[in-house]
């Protein structure tokens, strides 16, 4: 059977003041009419049944995430008692899924992703899954074609052309690479070898679990000690000792770049990560001065900014260029677009400033 993990922590603060501590990015409305995890669920929904849906998140987001998922069941929404990076929350879903089926395969996903057209992607799902059914070690990892030199994605080489399903290429992985410089991403662009990883894995719950024991045994020890008890009245006590000492690190590092059957699928679907708020250039209609607006803004001789009022009161600007506007739970963020990256920090700061109530 097919499960789907659906990866949904965060801290709140690449889309303050909107976003904070118990409402991260996935738990907003940010483009369309629903929630980016709600948009995440629906696009999942045609190939798996909401019992078989799974969202790791939070214990401080839990609440708010099944408020926003009332089909999925209350069980499916697993709340981490600490965030551990992605290879812990990724094997404590494989332990979940082979408890319940053995040969279970699971498709994991951020929560925070807008992927067009949604049919394109279910297509690619259905080629993953039957590069799976047919090689049962495989752990397979979506990459998508670049359009541009982006320096804020990770990237896949292609290896080896393989096969193709529902007619999507499958590679070989020749290696995966970290964030590039401006002349790197340049150069893999040109290249043509190269994709954008978007994060998006298919795999058998046994295998995942297998690579994670070989390449970090104590992981894999805990997370089988968690997966022991889950279930059981000692569950939640189990997962409570166990999963905050887990090692912190990402399933990228611990199990992809050193596995031995890694494959990748060639998918041509537009993808956006939204990493901030400059993502809503692409994501919102923009005015005749190439302006992101929404709610109350009248903007004067104003160009290529990101201006949104969820307050009710209005934002005015005149002769601004490349700024982000934001008004939001009683916060207003002003910034030039091309220092977001400083936003994390500054947010994580304003606890010191005296102003903890705005986290």
């Amino acid at each position: 059977m097919l499960f789907a993990i659906i990866m949904a922590g965060g801290s709140g603060t690449r889309f303050w003041p909107k976003s904070r501590r118990d409402r991260p990015k996935q738990l907003l409305t940010l483009h369309g009419d629903a929630s980016m995890l709600q948009q995440t669920v629906a696009r999942i929904a045609p190939l798996v049944p909401a019992e078989r849906i799974f969202v790791v998140t939070g214990a401080d987001q839990a609440e708010a995430t099944r408020a926003q998922l009332p089909r999925i069941p209350a069980a499916n929404v697993v709340a981490e008692p600490r965030p551990r990076d992605t290879a812990p929350c990724v094997g404590l879903a494989a332990e979940i899924v082979a408890a319940q089926d053995p040969d279970g395969v699971m498709i994991v996903m951020p929560a925070d992703h807008v992927i067009r057209p949604e049919q394109v992607f279910i297509n690619a799902v259905k080629a993953a899954v039957a590069v799976v059914e047919d090689a049962p070690a495989s752990l397979v990892t979506f990459g998508v074609k670049p359009t541009r030199p982006e320096t804020g994605y990770g990237y896949i080489q292609r290896g080896e052309a393989l096969e193709a399903r529902e007619g999507v290429a499958v590679h070989r992985v020749a290696q995966f690479r970290e964030k590039p410089d401006r002349g790197t991403a340049e150069r893999f662009l040109a290249s043509g070898d190269y994709a954008w990883n978007a994060g998006i894995f298919v795999w058998r719950a046994r295998a995942i679990l297998n690579e994670i024991r070989r390449h970090k045994p104590l992981l894999g020890a805990a997370l089988a000690r968690v997966g022991a008890a889950w279930g059981t009245s000692a569950g939640p006590d189990v997962l409570a000792a166990e999963f905050p000492e887990m090692e912190r690190t990402p399933i990228d590092k611990a199990v992809m770049e050193k596995a031995g059957d890694v494959k990748v699928l060639e998918v041509v679907y537009d993808w956006n990560d939204v990493g901030d708020w400059r993502a809503l250039r692409s994501l919102l209609p923009a005015d005749a001065d190439g302006n992101a607006v929404r709610g109350d803004v009248a903007a004067v001789d104003t160009r290529n900014s990101v201006i949104l009022s969820d307050d009710g009161g209005l934002i005015a600007t005149i002769g601004l260029d490349d700024v982000v506007v934001v008004q939001a739970g009683g916060a207003t963020l002003v910034a030039r677009r091309d220092r977001l990256d400083q936003l994390k920090a500054m947010v994580e700061g304003l606890g010191d400033r005296g102003y903890e109530s705005y986290l």
